[in-house]
């Protein structure tokens, strides 16, 4: 039960801290879908560090790793609606956007999460 407590908590916080970050790029009105993109490619880079934590010296008790990993970086990041999205970019034509958002999305999505455990490694 503890468990799933951690995971909830963690969920729900990363979906409030997801939620605000797209609002906070709102202002930004344009069919490439900037506020998912940019969380997506933060939470790559978080779960990057939180794993980085986790491996270094075991910094990151299990029920840390689920709270941050597991939980947080769950609730924050956002590969459901990534996916509509795409199918909507597709629907509509945006075929440019739709390849963008794609392999933007994955590629740097990798090289931040290296990037935050790679950034770790080095302290």
């Amino acid at each position: 039960m503890k468990n799933i407590l951690l995971v909830g908590l963690g969920g729900g916080l990363g979906s409030i801290a997801r939620y605000l970050c797209q609002k906070m790029l709102a202002w930004y009105a344009h069919s490439f879908p900037t506020g998912t993109f940019l969380v997506n490619i933060l939470g790559c880079f978080l779960i990057g560090l939180f794993y980085a934590l986790a491996e270094k010296q075991n910094f990151l008790n299990p029920e840390w790793r689920l709270l941050l990993m597991t939980g947080f970086c769950g609730g924050y990041t956002t590969f459901s609606t990534f996916a509509l999205e795409n199918i909507m970019l597709y629907r509509n034509g945006e075929f440019l956007y739709l390849g963008l958002y794609i392999t933007g999305s994955v590629l740097l999505g990798i090289a931040a999460t290296f990037c935050g455990m790679f950034i770790l490694k080095l302290f």
